[in-house]
């Protein structure tokens, strides 16, 4: 008797201890528990919920009862980015992110099982409202942040009454189309035990053909700055250039009144002092008319010239005696 009594106590404690240790489970701060019994969510005995949320130690029956971890905390989705068009049809690529944890664990247990079925839901969800909200707003609305954050103007436009460098006006902004994002993803993450806390932009890149067009109209803005500055620079020069002229000619037509004014006082003096000379005396008249009539043929006749006088002609009357003062010359001893 003693005998069986010694080999009963260590099998019966081995029992117990392999009963207990099916029978306990340690619930973490970070997780909630789910207790399913042959697959099935049950409840537990307190309160008929068959989540365990409360940290410490928990009995569930041994053997027929299963313990399920579930994340307590909050969890991330970190979708891939996906190429879809805005509005004015231009093509980006966008990379957002969200924020979620399990609000009902019986129906994430039933509906999705696992966290790897949950990412794959909501990348269908969040990726296609995210298409959809991209899709009903210009690239504008998806590159600026808030409605109401002004872009920085080149200060040679701002001068200007010029609408070079504006951007069109938009009415919400990249913050709020997150929001629509979130909006319209809630209800439907919801039947599956899932609250969507947040979602948010992570990255937008342009495709190479919205690239080439953002340069085309950053080149075609500044072109056009370009030329305007040019007009503006010509219409200056047209204007430096037309006071030249004008002073140019206003000093050239007082130079040439003044000259005038000069050449006539000169000719008037000369004619006075040659009408005194020719006044003075017959001798003096004489030689006057002598030089004159000098100058006139050094100006008129050359070695070349071929001229008929006639014989009374004032230009022939010192012509007429310079034969004879020759033959005189000549026959003097």
């Amino acid at each position: 008797m003693k005998q069986f009594i010694f080999l009963a106590v260590p099998v019966a404690g081995f029992f117990a201890f392999i009963l207990f240790a099916s029978s306990a489970y340690t619930v973490s701060p970070s997780e909630q528990v789910f207790i399913t019994e042959f697959g099935k969510p049950i409840g537990n005995p307190i309160n008929a919920d068959p989540a365990v949320d409360e940290a410490g130690l928990h009995f569930k029956k041994p053997f027929v009862q299963s313990v399920n971890r579930i994340e307590k905390r909050v969890l991330e989705w970190d979708g891939p980015a996906t190429e879809m068009p805005t509005r004015d049809k231009l093509y980006i690529s966008v990379d957002n992110f969200a924020r979620w944890r399990i609000s009902d664990p019986k129906k994430y247990y039933e509906q999705l099982r696992d966290e790897r079925s949950a990412l794959s839901r909501l990348n269908d969800i969040i990726g296609s409202e995210t298409r959809n909200v991209i899709a009903s707003h210009d690239l504008v609305e998806v590159i600026r942040s808030q409605k109401d954050r002004k872009p920085v103007r080149d200060e040679n436009l701002a001068a200007s009454n010029s609408n070079l460098g504006v951007l069109p006006p938009i009415q919400y902004g990249r913050s709020t189309l997150d929001e629509q994002i979130l909006k319209a993803s809630q209800p439907k993450v919801s039947p599956w035990g899932i609250e969507l806390i947040d979602v948010r932009f992570k990255r937008i890149n342009y495709k190479p053909g919205v690239i080439e067009k953002i340069h085309s109209r950053m080149a075609s803005e500044r072109q056009q700055i370009a030329d305007r500055f040019r007009s503006e620079g010509s219409g200056e020069a047209a204007k430096i250039l037309g006071r030249k002229e004008r002073d140019l000619l206003s000093i050239q037509s007082e130079a040439y009144r003044k000259e005038q004014e000069i050449k006539g006082k000169a000719d008037a003096q000369a004619t006075g002092i040659y009408a005194s000379a020719y006044n003075s005396s017959p001798s003096a008249a004489d030689f006057y008319q002598f030089v004159k009539t000098l100058e006139t043929y050094q100006k008129t006749l050359s070695k070349d010239t071929t001229a008929v006088f006639t014989t009374d002609s004032d230009l022939f009357r010192l012509l007429k005696h310079i034969e004879p003062a020759k033959e005189k010359a000549s026959g003097s001893p």
